[in-house]
This record gives structure tokens, sequence and C-alpha cells, in this order.
């Protein structure tokens, strides 16, 4: 048990997170649709937001994985959340800062594993759950690619013989569907890592008997992520819905299509998996079943390096946060 100020503390970076992580993965929602102009940037940052905010209320499974298949929440202390939670949090704005779609997830994941081998030692990580976990992060990526270039290619199949800017006026309607799937699937699954961050606090610290997701803790985390994604991530929605390749209606709508279904399927899978990464892959996945050559790969390149190195880059700054709190004493 520690004490109600440190777990305070814990709760607010926990919360911190995830408004960071709301603006930050804003782009996954949107930025397809208004790239294509399908909605105005106001309007689906609104969007986003609630339907974020309805999707993070909608189960606790992906919490429960996080909270509890990383290591034993009952050995957890305050300071390694406190670590875990900076490292994430230095690394999620470090990379929006410079316009890196990089993953929120990976991030937290990253930081929580560092913080740990830090604090407790490195035979306290539960590396079969951490296995486990990094396996959906990868694999979810290579569903998301090939998927989307097999439904861009059914539709392209499909619309063959109408006309451009019939398919235009017709996908770019439905964009707007596709934007609210995408954004209820990203709450879905982003908003309940935080959940099992706060959840593992309550817990380790004795204010829960059992490892449940309290209700206010979930009306917490939506809140919070809502609030970020009301903020925008201007710098990554050029990223995403330009740079790859350039994306029209129908590429739009496949590529969220695509996205949500993978992203929905992990969370009723129990799966944390990186919206971020799930989406980049979509969309690298349309661009290339449109025309290989037109996707840039240089772009697509950086991404992947962010990706790779996002775990141990958060784990190393949490490792390297934790020091420095036993090196000042801050917390006992």
């Amino acid at each position: 048990m520690y004490s109600l100020g440190l777990l305070v503390l814990v709760i607010a970076l926990a919360l911190f997170f995830d408004y960071v992580n709301g603006f930050h993965d804003t782009a996954n929602a949107i930025a397809t649709s208004v790239s294509t102009k399908a909605l105005a940037p106001r309007d689906a940052v609104t969007l986003a937001a609630v339907l974020n905010f309805l999707g993070a209320l909608s189960g606790t499974g992906v919490a429960k994985t996080i909270g509890k298949g990383l290591v034993a929440p009952q050995l957890v202390t305050g300071p390694v959340l406190v670590a875990a939670l900076t490292g994430a949090i230095f690394w999620n704005v470090f990379t929006w800062y410079f316009g890196i779609p990089s993953s929120s997830s990976h991030a937290l994941i990253g930081g929580v594993v560092g913080a740990v081998v830090a604090g407790l030692g490195f035979s306290s990580v539960n590396w079969v759950g951490f296995k486990g976990i990094l396996a959906a992060l990868i694999f979810s990526p290579v569903v998301a690619f090939v998927l989307g270039s097999i439904i861009m290619t059914i539709l392209f199949w499909i619309f063959k013989d109408t006309s451009p800017a019939k398919i235009n006026n017709n996908f770019r309607r439905l964009q707007v569907l596709s934007a609210c799937m995408a954004a209820f699937s990203h709450g879905s699954n982003d908003a309940q890592k935080t959940m099992g961050i706060i959840t593992m606090a309550l817990f380790s610290a004795g204010y829960l008997g059992t490892f449940h997701v309290p209700l206010w803790v979930m009306l917490a985390c939506a809140t919070a992520m809502a609030l970020g994604t009301a903020a925008g991530g201007w710098k990554i929605i050029r990223t995403m819905g330009g740079k790859i390749f350039r994306i029209e209606p129908i590429n739009g709508f496949a590529a969220d299509f695509t996205s949500s279904c993978v992203i929905y399927g992990a969370t009723l899978l129990h799966a944390p998996v990186s919206t971020t990464h799930v989406v980049s892959s979509s969309i690298m996945g349309v661009g290339a079943a449109k025309r290989f050559k037109g996707v840039r790969w240089g772009i697509a390149q950086q991404i992947v390096t962010a990706w790779l190195l996002t775990i141990p880059s958060s784990g190393i700054v949490s490792y390297l946060i934790y020091e420095l709190l036993g090196f000042f004493h801050l917390f006992g």
C-alpha cells in the first residue's frame, strides 16, 4: 500500500496520458475524411471526440489485459507507475511535436516494462503476457494492410464501370459513417489501456479488493480521451491524411472501414493494439491496391521506424526516470 497523495498523482498522470493519447491519435479516426473534405476539420474533431467517449464506455476487457498482463498488480508501487506514465507521456509529446504518428500503446507498454525492470527487477515482468501483447501489436498492422488491400481491390472491381465523380460523391458521404466507426473503435481500445493502469494502481494501493474497473474510472478515462481528441492533432493529421499517398473518398472509406474492423475485433478479443499502426497500415494497404508506386514508401518507412523505436525508447526513458526519482528520494 502507498499514500493517498501518491495514488492521486498516479491517477492524474494516467488521465493526462489519456488526454495526450486523445490529441495524439485524433488523426487515426478523421485524417482521411478531413483530407478528402468529407468532413470539415472542426466537425470531424467533434465527431471523433463524441464517438471516442462512447467507445471508451463499451467494455473493460482490454483494461484487464493491460492491468494484469504485464506485471502482477499486487507487486506494483506508486513510483513505478509514475515513472511508467511519465516515460510514455514524454514519448507521445516528443513524437507529436515532430508530427510522427507513433503508437501511444507502444509507449505505454514500453514505459510500464522499463519502470518495472528498474523498480522491481527483470523477473517481475510477466514476459509471457508481454509476448502475447506484443504479438497482437505486431500482427494487427499486418492484418490491416492485407485486409485494406483486399477491400480496396473489391471496391475497385465493383465500381469499375462507375464514373469517378459519382464514386467520389457517394463515398464522401459514406466516409462520415466510416469515420464514426473508426472513432468508436479507437475509444473502445485505447481508453481501456489507461483504465487498466488506474485499476492496477487502485488494486496495488489497497483500494480495491478484487481487480475490476470501477465505473468512475471508465467515465474519467472516457472524458479525458474525448477532451484530448477535441484538442486535435493537426500535425499528425497532415502526415496520415496526405503524405502516405493521395487519398480519394473511396480510399478513405476503405481505410477507415478496415481499421475500425481490425481495432474493434481486437477489443472484442481483449487484445490491446496500436490504433496508429492499424490505421497507417490500412492506408498503406489501400494505397498499394490502388497503385503500388503511388505510396510514398519513404514516409511509410519513417513511420515503421518510429514503431520499432517506441517500446525500447519509452522503456529507457521510464527506467531513467525511476532511477532519478530514487536518486533524489522524491518518494522516500
